[in-house]
């Protein structure tokens, strides 16, 4: 039996369409999920200085609250997430661990001044969910543009991939040998 994943509404964060996320990443991964409120103060991963919340530290955090039984926890926010090193990040995961972090800010049609989709905004949750969760699961980027493990540094480059692994991907998993790079 696969772990369960818990989908973890961070902060006050409580999206109407958290039961289609729900359903549609248990689809992509072939796990069992469930979504609920987790009450971390997000407050101490807020840098001023940048006006966003420090990602990897908001990943340390998220392992303190694994599910049960090996599963794996995915922290989703509307907070803008950064590292160092990048301006934003749409999410972060360890690479083959049981922790990852997800923000909606930046895949809301309204952060670049057009009209509220919500139907758009719930496909790119679900892709950048699932991303994240591929990366725990051991995967790297994927050369494929419709995969969803394909990188996405802009809002567009998640428009463009599917919800789904690709075949390679998809086989990396079954065989166990997810770290393997792509040939």
């Amino acid at each position: 039996m696969k772990p369960e994943i818990l989908l973890a509404h961070l902060g006050s964060f409580r999206p109407t369409w958290s039961e289609e996320l729900r359903r549609r990443v248990a689809a992509a991964t072939d796990h069992f999920v469930r979504a609920e409120p987790l009450g971390i103060d997000l407050a101490p991963f807020y840098a001023p200085e940048r006006q966003q919340y420090h990602a990897t530290l908001l990943l340390a955090e998220l392992l303190r609250h694994l599910p049960a039984s090996g599963g794996r926890i995915v922290g989703i926010t509307a907070e803008d997430l950064f590292i160092p090193v990048l301006t934003f990040v749409f999410g972060q995961a360890q690479l083959g661990g049981p922790a990852a972090v997800v923000s909606v800010m930046r895949l809301h049609t309204e952060f670049y001044g057009l009209p509220t989709d919500e139907r758009l905004l719930v496909d790119r949750a679900v892709k950048e969910v699932v991303h994240e969760l591929g990366h725990g699961f051991g995967l790297v980027h994927c050369p494929d543009r419709s995969c969803v493990m394909s990188s996405s540094t802009y809002v567009e480059d998640v428009d463009l991939k599917s919800e789904r692994f690709c075949t390679e991907c998809s086989s990396l998993l079954v065989a166990g040998s997810a770290t393997t790079p792509h040939t």
